[in-house]
């Protein structure tokens, strides 16, 4: 916590849930993009966001405080107050991986080039003066469904916007940091810079088998931290305890990750002479894993049945990354085709988490996986995606969404 007093002024629970989620979540994507590109600037505004969230945590505890007079508003609160808890511990994971950039550890070219071609991965990009970014909104371009990628950050000369909003204009000369699915990266290169994108040179003279398996490692680990938060956040909204359980099943399989890690970690140490980049893979894959300890926090509350808040479902709804859970119609044009023909993260923006067929779940489909009706589909993403979404799985005819 920071030094500085906090006084208490009237929040709305609701809101105060609201923004614990955003900004612990622009937290750790601003982290790894300070990470991937070294940024310092960034980097250190994660670390004055940390101090947001802890003003946000405290007001938290104080409305709990004041709200429970009776015993059945005080259980209520302890799954409010669950989540709140939960959101200070990714942001404080962010910290931790932009502690990477501030505290000169630095991280193997390896990994950078791989946590590139992650499945949700993070790119710096120029605005060219011809680019049709140029003078637009984020409304005008809605980068969601034409590239499926997101903007967390504008560097405009020497001022910083972070998480910018569909009103925010885009000039030309502006840095765009932006997440988003892979295949979206060099659409969204080409509309900002209007170059087509150069392919990476993927060759290092240095290779090492045991490094190579730690970043292997670590990039699988961030996917599935992610991953974890997602699904955390949906047994939460629908109430369910089967992707709870997945939620719980993700925190033991990082556990045997992590130690997996510090194994080719050690073995590559012999090898490497800056020992400091060892220290940057170990400094990530902690932070992973207390990004998953704490999804399995927020999927706990569903496990051990502690009543929900009601508040909780409209925080989440109401949040900048919102979860939705559809069903496909027979007649939608989803039926029959795989995922990676689908495309539906560039398309839409949205991220399928999970894919209910019968009474089994998929978590985390591969691109393989095959869309039939009557399938139950779980994805995050934005509102625009959403109901892009909503269209893809309703009959073409129709209007109405489904889910």
């Amino acid at each position: 916590m920071n030094s500085k007093e906090i006084k208490y002024t009237p929040h709305n629970l609701k809101d105060l849930l609201t923004e614990l989620k955003d900004t612990s979540e622009l937290m750790v994507d601003l982290a790894y993009s300070a990470m991937m590109y070294d940024d310092i600037d960034i980097a250190e505004e994660v670390l004055r966001l940390e101090e947001k969230v802890d003003v946000f945590d405290y007001h938290m505890k104080i409305v709990a405080m004041l709200s429970a007079r009776k015993v059945e508003v005080a259980e209520a609160m302890v799954s409010a107050l669950t989540v709140s808890e939960s959101a200070a511990d990714i942001s404080n994971a962010a910290v931790d991986i932009a502690k990477i950039v501030t505290l000169n550890m630095n991280i193997p070219y390896e990994l950078n080039i791989a946590l590139r071609d992650a499945e949700e991965t993070f790119i710096r990009v120029k605005v060219n003066e011809d680019s049709i970014m140029n003078g637009q909104t984020l409304k005008d371009i809605e980068l969601d469904i034409e590239a499926g990628m997101w903007i967390t950050a504008i560097r405009r000369q020497n001022e910083w916007i972070y998480n910018p909003g569909h009103d925010t204009r885009i000039l030309k000369n502006d840095v765009l940091f932006a997440r988003g699915h892979g295949e979206g990266v060099p659409l969204f290169s080409e509309m900002a810079s209007n170059e087509k994108p150069i392919p990476r040179n993927m060759m290092h003279t240095n290779k090492l088998a045991d490094l190579e398996m730690a970043v292997d490692i670590i990039v699988e680990m961030k996917n599935i931290a992610e991953l974890s938060v997602g699904l955390a956040y949906s047994a939460l909204l629908f109430d369910n305890e089967d992707i709870a359980y997945e939620v719980k099943s993700i925190e033991s399989q990082m556990e045997i990750m992590k130690s997996n890690l510090e194994h080719w970690v050690l073995k590559t140490a012999k090898h490497v002479k800056d020992v400091n980049q060892l220290r940057g893979l170990l400094h990530l894959g902690n932070a992973s894993l207390k990004i998953s300890n704490a999804a399995y926090g927020i999927a706990d509350t569903v496990i051990r049945d502690i009543e929900l808040h009601p508040v909780i479902t409209l925080a989440i709804r109401n949040s900048d990354e919102i979860i939705s859970k559809l069903k496909v119609e027979e007649c939608s044009s989803l039926v029959g085709r795989s995922l990676s023909e689908l495309k539906i993260e560039t398309e839409t923006g949205m991220y399928i988490l999970a894919v209910k067929k019968g009474n089994k779940w998929i978590y985390r489909p591969s691109s393989k996986t095959i869309i039939h009706a009557d399938d139950l589909l779980i994805a995050k993403g934005s509102r625009i995606g959403e109901q892009v979404f909503f269209d893809l799985c309703s009959c073409p005819i129709k209007s109405k969404k489904c889910g």
